[in-house]
Formats: C-alpha cells, structure tokens, sequence
C-alpha cells in the first residue's frame, strides 16, 4: 500500500487493546459497542490510550480507516462486518480474526467484497496471549497473499497464507477448537465431580499415568480458569463450532455440549481468584450442589 496506513480496530476488548498496544501505526481508530458504557472496560482503555482515537460508531471507523482488523465476539461476527460497510471506501482491507464458521466468514467476505472492499479471513492458532503480535495466524481467501506483507508491517510476526479458498483457514480453527475447548469442559466436569466424591487426586494421578507429560493439576486449575475468565466468548466460538460441524452433515453433538459447559462456567468469573486448584473445586462444588437444591425446591 503506498498510502498512509490507517488502523482501525472493530473491537477493544483482549485482542483489541493488545494490538493498539502493539501494532505498527501512528494512526489508529477503534469502536467497541461497549464504548456506550463510560464504565466498561473497552471504554476505559480507550480513555487511558494516547495513541487510539475513539469512534462515535462502527460507519465511522469504517470511513476512516484503510486497514479494518475485526475482534469481536464470535456471535457479532457478521453484524460487526456490516456495521462498517455503508460508508467504507474503496480498497479498505478487512481482516476477519474472529472465531466463526466457515460459512459465516464467506457471508460476511461477500458483503465487504460487495461493498468494494478486500476481505481476509484471519484464524488465530494459539491465545493471544503471551505471544500477542506473534501468535500464529492463518490467512485465506483469494486476498490472503496480498495482504500478508501488509500484515507483516504492521507487526505480526507469525502470518502464514493456509489457502486462496475462503473457510480453509476458519475450519482448521473450528475443528482445532473442539479439541481445545472440549478438554476446557471435560476437565472441568470432570474434576468438580471427582472433588464432590472426594476422588480427584486419584483421577488426576490416572490421567498422569494415561498421558504422561502435563503437570495435570496446573493444567487443569489454568483450563478450569480459561472457562470462568473467557465463557461467554467461548460459548459463542463453541457455536459457530457446531455450526462448522453441521455445515458437514455431522450432527454437533460434543460441540454443543462444550458449548452449554462453557456458558455455565462465564457466571463466575469471581473464582479466579482461587489460586489452588482445591480451593477453586471447592468453590465449584458448592456452586453446583446450590444449582441442585435450587432445582429440587
């Protein structure tokens, strides 16, 4: 691109606030739904930020920047992508990094292509968290080449062009996500359930002999915790998930099921702060033995 680049960033939460952190421009807009509430979290980022400029909405994002990087909450996926296309110039690129399926990442790849933009799919291998710019990133889409040079001035450093064909990138991370969030609700039904037994040590110590290798009560207590910090993202990855999975003919069954486990765990993001995996079963067990009461009265 030989014009100046204009970053603007549809999302500030996580992901949002580690790019305007860290991404390679002077100029960079941000919109977040949230910036409605003057107390949330996006919005106080933002106020705290010298070097983001906050948008009125998302057409004014889009009417401002020449490079749109879309984080967003998988079920908003769609919506974000539309709410930046009435007045996007021309040439705008539109980097998709949220967890959607196949199918809704060619809807909204129509809508920008439609509207004069260039749409790339961008699926995100690995936390954003601790590699930030360098977490592994698959490209696709007929743009995916193109924009890859671009992508890797701005900063990141673990770009790799997966496929010309849109969806490509997007299914390699939905299938990845029911392993990854799967083993996230398995753990958790799992050991909550041993802990109210008073079995847990001995179905860890199985799991160790089974798959040696993890230290399976840190792993554990860090996957139980992914559940309560990042649930309702997760429970809305985990839908797009099923979605990927039924586009197949293969009824969703385990990625709806991971879903629902995931949605239950967002309602208690206060238990973090167990930093023993005991005390935090502990904490679990409770909740779930209150869930019970509540529906035997």
């Amino acid at each position: 691109m030989s014009e100046k680049l204009s970053i603007g960033l549809l999302g500030f939460g996580e992901v949002g606030q580690i790019l305007a952190s860290d991404l390679a421009s002077s100029a960079c807009f941000a919109y977040d739904l949230k910036f409605g509430d003057a107390a949330s979290v996006p919005s106080l980022a933002v106020g705290q930020s010298d070097t983001v400029m906050s948008c009125l909405n998302a057409v004014h994002l889009g009417r401002n920047a020449n490079i749109v990087i879309s984080a967003v909450t998988a079920a908003q996926t769609l919506d974000a992508v539309l709410s930046i296309l009435p007045q996007l110039k021309p040439g705008t690129w539109v980097m998709d990094m949220n967890s959607a399926s196949p199918g809704t990442k060619c809807k909204a790849a129509r809508c920008v292509e439609d509207a004069g933009g260039y749409y790339v799919e961008a699926a995100v291998m690995s936390p954003i968290s601790p590699k930030r710019l360098h977490a592994p990133i698959l490209l696709g889409g007929p743009h995916a080449a193109q924009f890859k040079p671009i992508g890797e001035a701005l900063g990141f450093g673990s770009l790799s062009v997966f496929s010309d064909q849109l969806g490509k990138a997007s299914a390699a991370k939905m299938c990845r996500s029911v392993m990854v969030k799967g083993i996230e609700a398995l753990l958790s039904e799992s050991l909550i359930s041993a802990r109210h037994y008073g079995v847990e040590a001995t179905v860890l110590t199985s799991l160790n002999d089974l798959f040696p290798g993890p230290d399976w009560p840190k792993l554990a207590h860090y996957m139980i915790g992914r559940t309560l910090e990042h649930g309702q993202r997760r429970a809305e990855e985990m839908r797009e998930v099923a979605k990927t999975i039924a586009e197949t003919g293969l009824e969703p069954q385990m990625s709806t099921a991971i879903a629902n486990r995931q949605d239950w765990a967002k309602s208690y993001p206060e238990l973090l702060q167990k930093t023993e995996l005991e005390d935090l079963l502990d904490a679990l067990v409770l909740i779930a033995n209150d869930t019970k009461k509540g529906s035997a009265a």
